[in-house]
């Protein structure tokens, strides 16, 4: 028989905080496996910490959410969102289901090249394009959201001195109902900005307009900011069509849907909070079919949806690296995990989960990770069993902007795995090496020898 292990008693104050309609306690059950994979096996095959991406989880998901808008509208298409993501292999499992590709750097744009996206498939967005990269842009056919006028202007003194038509777009930025307006990107609707950079792509007459964009903001939880986003690009097409005969090849929504990870400083959870897809589907379409634009040429649908399609399919596992006593008798448990790899622990709650079998005892505590930084801290409230030195976690949710926003700041960047349908496990990024960080220094002759 196993022994038991001591728990010493600690007397605490109770901070329970407000109960809510669904009460104060939630139950707990380990995670042991992802995807039929023991997550101890996962963590000796690939060392902690260790991201995990699910590629069934991705397919299904991407699936549903095609299906919730195709069945509601006739022409949609996907853009899947590089910098949610842009881990080759994430990108190819989208590119496989039918999605395009939606960049905002060179950067990404020569990823999406790579990975064989034709220059005709890829959405070029973002307000920084250089000559090169717009140049290589127009080349290749791509389709570029216009952000700001000098960027305009970039584009018709370049197709003046060529003998391609840019296909272009331009970004609309608009009063939605929700505040604070996201009105750095783009040229606004209200005040006339987007027509006036419409009626000088017209006038140039070098230029193709072939869409119009939008993106509203993130993690948005109002279907209807969509529906009304949808409504002023619609009626900006009729205008175009009306003043220069003209039909709007696409309307791209872009993107912002929310995933049910836990927002700080929400009453309710994630799944309890955020509006199922389906309703954005529905609020989009409705408001598309029920303007007035003919309904025998409907324009493209297009969606950059990142965030709702992969949050879920992805997972960070960690290991317990310690335990102490905050002064104020608070329990704290230190993980291998740190902000500069959980970088969306800023504005969520992540589900943390013990990841083998614990006793009935919980306690309020909080989670650091191992940098030396005191705002390296991935839940500064949490009720969890107690967890001892060695023991695993698992974080969910954690599959959008943390392999795209982590650094290597104090530790090096983890392995990330992907599942895929057969249970099998690849790798598909290698944890770096301080070999591989040094190679991109470069010292100076005189800085090559030390003596101490």
């Amino acid at each position: 028989m196993e022994k038991l292990r001591y728990e010493r008693p600690v007397i605490q104050k109770l901070n329970t905080g407000l109960m809510n309609k669904f009460g104060m306690n939630t139950e707990y059950l380990p995670m042991k496996e992802i995807e039929g994979i023991p997550v101890k096996d996962l963590i000796e095959q690939y060392e902690s910490p260790l991201f995990v991406l699910s590629e069934n989880k991705i397919r299904t998901k991407y699936r549903d959410l095609y299906t919730s808008f195709s069945v509601r509208y006739p022409k949609v298409q996907f853009a899947w969102s590089y910098k949610t993501n842009y881990l080759n292999a994430v990108c190819n499992v989208f590119h496989q289901e039918g999605s395009w590709a939606e960049v905002v750097s060179g950067f990404e744009y020569e990823k999406a090249l790579l990975n064989g996206v034709p220059g005709d498939k890829i959405i070029f967005n973002g307000p920084d394009k250089s000559l090169a990269e717009l140049r290589k842009a127009v080349q290749n056919e791509s389709l570029i959201h216009i952000d700001h006028l000098d960027e305009l202007y970039a584009l018709i003194e370049m197709a003046k001195d060529s003998n391609q038509r840019p296909k272009v777009a331009i970004r609309v930025n608009m009063d939605t109902g929700v505040y604070p307006m996201w009105d750095r990107f783009g040229l606004n609707y209200e005040n006339g900005q987007a027509w006036d950079a419409i009626n000088k792509i017209m006038a140039s007459n070098v230029i193709n307009l072939v869409g119009l964009h939008t993106h509203i903001g993130t993690f948005m939880l109002s279907p209807n900011a969509y529906a009304i986003a949808a409504s002023k690009l619609a009626e900006l097409s009729l205008r175009i069509q009306k003043k220069f005969n003209k039909r709007i090849q696409y309307i791209d929504l872009g993107g912002g849907f929310p995933s049910t990870n836990n927002l700080k400083g929400a009453y309710l959870t994630g799944s309890d909070l955020v509006p199922p897809l389906d309703d954005y589907a529905e609020a989009i379409s409705s408001a598309l079919l029920n303007s007035s634009m003919d309904a025998n040429e409907l324009p493209i649908l297009i969606l950059e949806t990142g965030r709702a399609l992969i949050d879920q399919a992805g997972y960070l596992l960690g290991t317990v690296i310690a335990n102490k006593r905050l002064t104020s008798g608070k329990r704290a448990t230190i993980l291998d995990i740190g902000i500069n790899i959980l970088f969306t622990s800023f504005w969520y709650n992540h589900k943390v989960t013990p990841a083998q079998d614990f006793s009935d005892y919980r306690e309020e505590m909080e989670l650091f990770g191992p940098l030396c930084m005191n705002i390296d801290v991935i839940r500064e409230n949490i009720n969890l069993p107690t967890l001892k030195k060695g023991d695993h976690v698992v974080i969910q949710n954690v599959g959008a902007y943390n392999m795209t926003q982590w650094m290597q700041f104090i530790t090096l960047r983890p392995n990330v795995v992907m599942i895929d349908s057969h249970k099998k496990s690849h790798l598909i990024r290698q944890s770096e090496t301080v070999e591989y960080i040094n190679s991109m220094e470069r010292i100076p002759e005189h800085l090559n020898k030390i003596t101490l």
